[in-house]
């Protein structure tokens, strides 16, 4: 191999090694986000859950018992 086809070699690897890490790093806050949004999706229908009336219970299957321990779950627990 000439030396001119060693060094496209050596930067391509290079340019691959880059866009593999800011991929990586762009997956990290995605993850970071979506976890976020699932902590706040948590909170406010387990808030609302537990303003439900009867009926509304009943609608969606639930007896009161099960919406209020649901409803006072911590938000980081699934």
């Amino acid at each position: 191999m000439s030396g001119l086809s060693d060094v496209r070699l050596a930067l391509h690897s290079q340019e691959l090694e880059a866009g593999q890490e800011r991929r990586m790093a762009a997956r990290t806050a995605a993850s970071a986000f979506s976890s976020w949004a699932l902590f706040w999706h948590r909170i406010h229908t387990r808030k609302t859950l537990l303003e439900l009336t009867p009926e509304q219970l009943r609608d969606v299957g639930l007896n009161a018992e099960q919406a209020r321990r649901e409803g006072l779950k911590p938000f980081w627990r699934g």
